[in-house]
């Protein structure tokens, strides 16, 4: 299709909108007479999609990281160059990132035939206040459709068949037939991804209200099997469980949904999704022995932080799932419950809510572990080792372990509740 400009008013670049230069952390004035905004934050300000932090792109036809140094200088913002052969850099303020890229071919109408799909190449110029849509992407957004540009530019970075699942998700978008049809072809391309960049897209997918629906699609189509063979319709039913359960949850128990969406604390880069939700979506995926999961995880590049959690609710599930049909749990296998999952508690419960767990053994599991003070989730010791060594004469030994956990048992049992009655029992129970 031949270029069109689009002369708008754009009604939608209010100063909210990421089309308005009056929302960037530098002035217009700075960018040279045919710069254009590109990608994500033009589609989202045509959708009237907001965010709280800025992510702009910029092309430039020529000096894109001379112009970025500049700009970064005058701000005193951070600079950084990602690609020196292709002049791509990066200048991060507080409240926005700000990549600037040298323009690809003779115009931005070439450039632009080089994106992955129709919604992301259209091209906004914030001095003539126009937009370059050679491709009718502006014409897609408003049909809610995901089409690709080209099979080419899909295979030229196979992640993006992973992203358009993403994007369809994130944006309540439908997949257009041919562009799916390609996707399907080019599943196979995926094999060759780095795992880092494939975790990104499904971390993505997990933590999205639509992201199962989008998941099970992506599996229909074989884009999943490379990364996880072992995922079946079964595990696929489980996520949108899950899903429907955690919404029921929001409404019926503001707490437990509070706890389903925190996190331990853990330094992470932007872009990773960390949620005791998504952990819990993702243990689905895998194979519920511990460490065939955890080989998955490493494989897909997971923090050791992120694997022990979804690690922890697969070993809690393998505890209460013999007793799922159980009126009530005894305070012995509440307090092992406790002991194997830990903080991931809150998406143990979800994982037995879904699975039929009676709600009020769920219940009295989130009830102790919301209260600190609760001796069975939050067991304090009363002793220590060298107590029992010093005050009792035991030998150092795995004898000196086995009691201090029998002690913590005892006290979650109300056996025990001080240092002196601690040290009574054990010399009652070694004689």
């Amino acid at each position: 299709m031949s270029l069109t400009l689009t002369s708008l008013s754009l009604a939608v670049a209010t100063e909210q909108s990421a089309l308005s230069p009056k929302t960037w952390p530098f002035s217009v004035s700075r960018l040279p007479q045919h710069a254009y905004l590109v990608g994500g934050s033009v589609r989202d300000a045509l959708l009237n999609r907001q965010a709280d932090y800025l992510d702009l792109d910029f092309v430039l036809p020529e000096k894109a990281i001379e112009t970025a140094a500049e700009i970064a200088h005058h701000y005193k913002a951070g600079f950084v160059v990602l690609d020196a052969d292709h002049q791509i850099a990066r200048v991060v303020f507080p409240n926005a990132t700000v990549d600037f890229a040298q323009q690809i071919g003779p115009s931005i109408a070439v450039d632009l035939q080089r994106r992955d799909f129709t919604i992301n190449a259209i091209a906004y110029n914030p001095h003539s206040e126009t937009l370059v849509d050679p491709l009718d992407g502006y014409a897609d957004l408003q049909r809610k459709v995901l089409c690709m540009v080209s099979a080419e530019n899909l295979a030229e970075d196979p992640l993006r068949l992973l992203r358009a699942y993403r994007q369809a998700a994130q944006l309540g978008f439908s997949l257009d037939p041919d562009t799916q049809a390609t996707l399907r072809q080019l599943a196979p391309l995926l094999k060759g991804m780095a795992a880092e960049r494939v975790r990104g897209e499904l971390d993505c997918l997990l933590s999205l209200a639509q992201g199962s629906v989008l998941i099970w699609e992506a599996w229909q189509d074989g884009i999943l099997q490379t990364w996880l063979p072992t995922v079946g319709e079964g595990e696929l039913r489980q996520l949108i469980a899950l899903d429907r359960t955690a919404a029921q949850v929001h409404e019926r128990w503001p707490a437990f949904s509070d706890l389903l969406h925190s996190w331990v604390k853990e330094a992470t880069v932007p872009g990773l999704h960390r949620s005791w939700l998504k952990a819990t979506k993702l243990s689905q995926l895998l194979l519920p022995d511990a460490d065939q999961a955890e080989a998955t995880l490493t494989r897909l590049k997971y923090s050791r932080v992120e694997q022990q959690a979804v690690i922890s609710i697969l070993k809690g599930w393998a505890i209460l799932q013999p007793l799922q049909h159980q009126a009530s749990l005894t305070i012995a296998q509440q307090y092992d419950l406790f002991k194997v999952t830990g903080v991931g508690l809150a998406g143990l419960a979800l994982l037995a809510l879904v699975n039929g767990v009676a709600e009020s053994v769920v219940m009295v599991l989130l009830d102790r572990y919301l209260n600190p003070q609760d001796p069975v989730a939050h067991p304090r010791p009363l002793i220590s080792g060298r107590d029992l060594i010093q005050g009792i004469g035991l030998p150092p030994g795995p004898q000196i372990g086995e009691l201090l956990e029998a002690i913590q048992l005892a006290q979650a049992e109300g056996l025990v509740n001080r240092r002196e009655d601690a040290l009574a029992w054990v010399k009652q129970q070694i004689g």
